[in-house]
């Protein structure tokens, strides 16, 4: 199956705005040692919360989860 036009140029506007994005926050992240860790303490709750949640879906948690409901049933996956 071929890609088309529309394919691609969602795969390009990806990566230009993963860019755009990443040259912004390059700019202040290497400050000092609290700004590249911390981002100042100035994140917005919502990024916060995007970044907890995509932090679920790395390639262990499914692994993770099932070995906490294998060994202490459904009620252990309450745990993380």
């Amino acid at each position: 199956m071929a890609l088309h036009a529309l394919d691609w140029g969602i795969i390009v506007a990806y990566f230009v705005i993963s860019l755009l994005i990443g040259l912004f926050v390059a700019k202040t992240s290497g400050k000092s040692v609290a700004e590249f860790f911390l981002s100042g303490r100035n994140m917005p709750w919502w990024l916060l919360g995007v970044s907890m949640v995509a932090t679920t879906f790395s390639a262990d948690t499914p692994n993770l989860v099932t070995d906490i409901v294998r060994n202490h049933g459904v009620s252990g996956n309450w745990a993380w």
